[in-house]
């Protein structure tokens, strides 16, 4: 098979869940365990650290892969989703895993992936974990896809876990309260290994401690740290991220950095890891940025940094998932922004019409559009040298304008 027939017959063996949706939800690690056991256990050759959480995961995880690169090791990035291209989840010192390596590997294991029917993600990390061993990688970031106790990267033993934050997303798989989310991210915790809690909540305090104390593992929670650290990710959000990354990297034992090493890291995350996406400016002329953040927690953020952008007119080209709960998010944007609607070319994206209807409900001066591209190209002819044109609402919204 070529390159482009790979993709299209891992697509379509079971859905994938950034596009279709709760279908493509596992309800546990059965599949990725007999995988893993066809590979060889790829994933016990190589050390690793596992990041989880609602907001800030994959930032956190290019800080990571960012400052143990400029420390001299052979890094292993694995995160989800990508916005351009699938290689971009795989990366060895930010450099994409071959596109020959991806087929080669799905036509080796095609027969096994059919009879076990593998999900898309199931694959995809099979994947990553057969060419970090193949790659000899010193240590690889991984990044959980969703939720961590049944998430299918839960199947390594970390050097250390890392748990961002809790935020209400995901609820139809991973419960209602924050509470209930954080067993469920707490699961990638495991026995004598160290974890870091980026943010400490206090409605979630107590099943961290409960599950660290039951499995004896160090925590430590990063925000309580005074220190603060300097990234070339823009986004005040970014802050705590690059804090949490540090920390981390002081509890990884075996591995030698230098608080040198750290502060060059943290200033070249997008340039050594090809991180997109993150209050990304993509033009000056009018100003353009855009930001993969789509829950209430990462958008609460997000319009409070855009807040303080200085311009005569704010223009949001916004479009979403059809699972996205818009009476939390909607009251998030500020009322006074020009709205240019959009519906991302996905089988998951909200239907224009009902955004539309929504957007109006809120208040909020919009008009719709019939594609990304057109919504985007309408607010750019639109805004005065002046203005600032902000797109988001949705990971692949933001893919579909880079």
């Amino acid at each position: 098979m070529r390159y482009q027939e790979t993709l299209d017959w891992m697509f379509s063996q079971l859905p994938m869940y950034q596009r279709e949706g709760k279908t493509a939800f596992k309800k546990d690690l059965t599949n990725i365990l007999a995988f893993s056991k066809e590979l060889g256990f790829p994933e016990r050759k190589f050390k690793t650290i596992h990041v989880g959480g609602t907001n800030g995961k994959g930032s956190t995880s290019h800080m990571l892969a960012s400052i143990l690169q400029e420390a001299g090791y052979k890094v292993g990035l694995y995160t989800s989703p990508h916005l351009k291209n699938f290689t971009e989840r795989i990366r060895i010192n930010g450099e994409e895993v071959s596109r020959a390596f991806v087929v080669g590997f799905i036509e080796k294991n095609k027969l096994f992936l059919e009879n076990q029917k593998l999900s898309f993600f199931e694959m995809t990390v099979g994947v990553a974990f057969d060419y970090f061993s193949s790659q000899q990688v010193d240590i690889a970031i991984v990044e959980v896809g969703l939720g961590g106790r049944l998430d299918s990267t839960n199947i390594i033993s970390p050097e250390v876990s890392v748990i961002t934050n809790i935020g209400l997303d995901h609820t139809q798989f991973l419960g209602e309260t924050l509470p209930e989310i954080a067993f469920e991210k707490a699961g990638i915790i495991k026995k004598n290994i160290p974890v870091i809690i980026g943010e400490k909540q206090e409605e979630v305090v107590g099943v961290f401690l409960e599950k660290a104390t039951e499995l004896h593992s160090n925590l430590i929670f990063a925000s309580d740290s005074l220190e603060n650290f300097e990234t070339d990710l823009l986004g005040d959000y970014q802050k705590l991220n690059a804090k949490t990354a540090v920390i981390a990297l002081r509890n990884l034992k075996g591995f030698h950095v230098k608080e040198s090493q750290i502060q060059k890291g943290l200033l070249k995350v997008a340039k050594s890891t090809g991180l997109k996406g993150r209050w990304q400016i993509v033009q000056e002329v009018p100003k353009v940025i855009c930001d993969t953040a789509h829950n209430k927690e990462g958008l609460s953020l997000v319009m409070r940094q855009l807040q303080k952008e200085v311009c005569d007119q704010l223009h949001i080209v916004l479009g979403v998932v059809s699972d996205k709960n818009l009476s939390d998010i909607l009251p998030l944007f500020p009322v006074n922004a020009m709205y240019y609607l959009c519906q991302p070319n996905i089988p998951r994206a909200m239907l224009i019409d009902e955004l539309e209807k929504q957007t109006n409900a809120f208040g909020l001066q919009a008009k719709k559009f019939d594609s990304v591209n057109q919504a985007y190209t309408a607010a750019k002819e639109i805004a005065k040298d002046t203005d600032v044109i902000y797109v988001g609402g949705s990971t692949f919204v933001v893919a579909e304008i880079l």
